[in-house]
């Protein structure tokens, strides 16, 4: 037998009592009707009121103690400005239904203009400077991160998702939805494949589970261009733009808007090279200099390697001269050096095979070079291998 947890325990007890509550308030009103009507329909009133309050208390348990303090404080000084109305009320007109319709409207208002004011500004109040008595509170201000459609359609930011480095809330506005439709069923087919591509990214990372993903509708009609769009959707929310497209980093920085800039962390990740170390990489092609050969790694980085033209299509170590660091990306310059790849060649071929040593003669100078010659073919034959 499963024994149900405390949690599960407490949240029935929660349960039942709201349920007597309600039934408690139907009871009174059917007994005492307080609003002059049939008790039936009185009882069915009291349900309803009971059931307001129930919903209005689950309400309040979602809010954070800032805001609930914040709100009772403006709620009370609402009242007080109504207080202060009613007076100017009384003394203006005479006693009579508009007089008191006015007061109970004016009180009405200013209590709730008090109640939502309050509680959006709750989140001011710093709680610490009361001593202490409220510490346990914790922040709950969200972080959010708006999607660029150039970066959804990238695709890589569904496998950064997926290694759980975001946090807070990935926001998706509606209008690049919109525009990544109109790329998916655009007439080029290269578009096309982009755009659905694209929406393939979304869905894998709605089924991100450590990932919250929103789609808002908040549209900017005045502003026709989307990138000015996301950075005054970045502002209203007080979030960061996810992109790879780097005029949009310059303006957003320019407003005042926080980047991540998705071809930045690309390069950081990228290793280290220093000048002087040797590589072994893979010539594939020539370059725009005379004698020179290019390269690429793993990880896209261009390899422009000086005398290596002739050693396209083959794997060679070089030695690196200089690292560029460009908005593109990184560069790496280096130089083959052939006389030093035909020493190490010599070497690797020559240690295994064993060299027969003449027996000393007297005419050392005739002998030395006739073995010399003897060998000269062979260490030819290999540099040349």
């Amino acid at each position: 037998m499963v024994r149900p947890s405390p949690g599960e325990v407490i949240a029935v007890d929660v349960i039942l009592i709201r349920l007597l509550f309600i039934v408690i308030v139907g009871v009174i009103c059917f007994l005492i009707r307080p609003f002059s009507l049939p008790s039936n329909l009185d009882a069915v009133v009291g349900l309803v009121i009971g059931g307001a309050i129930v919903l209005f208390e689950w309400r309040l348990r979602s809010m954070s103690l800032k805001r609930l303090i914040g709100s009772a404080i403006g709620s009370v000084l609402g009242i007080i400005g109504a207080y202060f109305f009613a007076l100017v009320i009384r003394n203006s007109l005479h006693e009579g239904p508009t007089q008191s319709f006015l007061m109970i409207m004016v009180m009405l208002i200013m209590a709730y203009v008090g109640l939502v004011v309050g509680a959006n500004k709750g989140d001011l109040l710093n709680l610490s400077a009361l001593g202490g008595i409220f510490g346990g509170e914790k922040t709950t201000k969200k972080s959010y991160k708006i999607l660029d459609t150039s970066v959804i359609i990238d695709g890589r930011i569904a496998d950064i998702a997926e290694t759980g480095f975001f946090d807070g809330v990935m926001v998706i506005p509606q209008f690049v939805l919109r525009e990544l439709q109109l790329v998916a069923d655009s007439a080029d087919s290269l578009k096309r494949n982009r755009g659905r591509r694209g929406l393939d990214i979304l869905q894998r990372l709605q089924k991100t589970t450590s990932l919250q993903i929103q789609i808002v509708e908040d549209d900017f009609p005045t502003i026709r261009e989307v990138d000015m769009k996301l950075i005054e959707l970045a502002k209203l929310y007080e979030g960061k733009i996810i992109t790879n497209d780097f005029n949009l980093n310059k303006v957003a920085q320019l407003q005042g808007v926080a980047v991540l800039n998705i071809n930045e962390l690309a390069n950081s990740l990228k290793p280290i090279v220093l000048p002087g170390e040797v590589m072994r990489v893979f010539i594939l092609k020539e370059g725009k200099e005379y004698n020179q050969g290019v390269a690429y790694l793993d990880d896209g980085t261009m390899v422009v390697v000086d005398n290596a033209r002739k050693m396209i299509g083959k794997t060679i170590d070089i030695s690196v001269t200089s690292v560029l660091q460009t908005t593109a990306g990184k560069m790496i310059f280096g130089k083959w050096d052939e006389r030093v790849a035909a020493g190490r060649h010599d070497t690797k071929t020559s240690a295994p095979v064993p060299v027969a040593v003449p027996p000393p003669v007297s005419a050392g100078t005739n002998s030395s070079s006739e073995a010399a010659k003897k060998a000269s073919p062979i260490a030819i034959d290999r540099a040349v291998e």
